[in-house]
């Protein structure tokens, strides 16, 4: 009878340990199970990675919100990126490295770090990842500003170079110009001595002009088309409409370079040129474009700071408003 006394309460204790061990081992996390709208990005329960060979595990402190998100959610690249479902979303984040796997020697647990993900997946509590593509973040730089840059700043940069090398008096046409994206993109093409025409809002406009636009069109007042003429570069960071009228501006040896519309080649017109940009993580780019932001030579803008549970309305807001600067969760709210 002792025996059985014993043995019950021995079950009962081991089954209360691997409740908490298994509740111990679930974290929260931003997916979506199928495609739709605002209401099919969730917040749920899944369990914690576990860091692989060469990976390290980041408690994630912050994560930027981009627009890749939407569209991922509505099923506009399911096509041309085919994704297993239910899938974690968010494209960036900065964080802290709380276990290794093996064979890791770059970072130590206790390491600020930052990176893109190789795909999606930053919008959990802990993330994995392999350690040669992230970058530590510099001294100065905290956790939202440093969520903000790797995936803005290192796609501006390349898609600025995707074309060829940028040089001074180059024409350039930057669409969404007060993005997160659209935002470095002006202070790079300002760098190589460009004269930039920038497309934002009237409420907008002093801010691109200080990061360095020669030109700002109000989109919602002025067409683009009578001002940004025999354009030798034109970045679409906005898609529809927009790409369809930018051809008309480019100059005999223009190029549009587009982020926002995988299906660009489908849509060029004969003789004309337009390329597809797409991010790829580049972990020491990163790293010398976050000292630039941390020393003041590059600005940073953060527009919104929401909170874990506001990501999905946050992504839906990315995807229905205007905004200036980049948008990013802080874990910590």
């Amino acid at each position: 009878m002792i025996f059985v006394f014993l043995l019950q309460q021995n079950t009962v204790s081991l089954s209360d340990n691997m409740r908490e061990t298994a509740m111990n081992n679930l974290q929260r996390a931003v997916l979506i199970r199928h495609y739709g709208g605002a209401d099919a990005a969730e917040l749920a329960s899944v369990e914690k990675p576990a860091p692989g060979q060469g990976q390290v595990r980041i408690r994630v402190c912050a994560a930027g919100v981009n627009s890749i998100d939407w569209k991922v959610r509505e099923g506009h690249v399911r096509n041309a990126f085919p994704l297993p479902l239910p899938i974690i979303l968010g494209a960036e984040m900065a964080g802290i490295v709380d276990a290794v796997g093996p064979d890791t020697s770059r970072f130590r647990v206790g390491d600020r770090v930052m990176g893109a993900m190789a795909g999606l997946g930053a919008y959990a509590e802990f993330v994995a990842l392999d350690e040669t593509s992230l970058s530590p973040v510099p001294e100065g730089l905290d956790d939202v500003r440093a969520a903000a840059i790797p995936v803005a700043a290192v796609t501006a940069w390349n898609s600025l170079q995707h074309a060829g090398p940028l040089y001074p008096g180059q024409r350039i046409l930057i669409h969404g110009a007060a993005g997160g994206l659209g935002a470095y993109a002006v202070q790079f093409a300002r760098q190589a001595g460009a004269e930039i025409f920038a497309t934002a809002s009237l409420a907008d406009r002093d801010v691109v002009r200080s990061l360095g636009a020669d030109h700002v069109i109000d989109y919602q007042a002025q067409r683009f088309e009578d001002i940004a003429l025999n354009i030798n570069l034109a970045l679409d960071y906005v898609g529809g409409e927009v790409l369809d009228r930018s051809w008309q501006v480019l100059a005999q040896d223009g190029v549009v370079v587009s982020t926002a519309s995988p299906d660009i080649l489908a849509r060029t017109p004969a003789n004309r040129r337009g390329l597809w940009f797409m991010n790829k993580p580049d972990p020491a780019l990163l790293e010398k474009l976050a000292n630039e932001v941390a020393s003041g030579t590059l600005q940073s803008r953060i527009g919104d700071v929401v909170g874990f549970a506001d990501i999905p309305a946050a992504i839906e807001r990315n995807r229905t408003l205007s905004r200036t600067g980049k948008v990013v969760a802080d874990f910590s709210r």
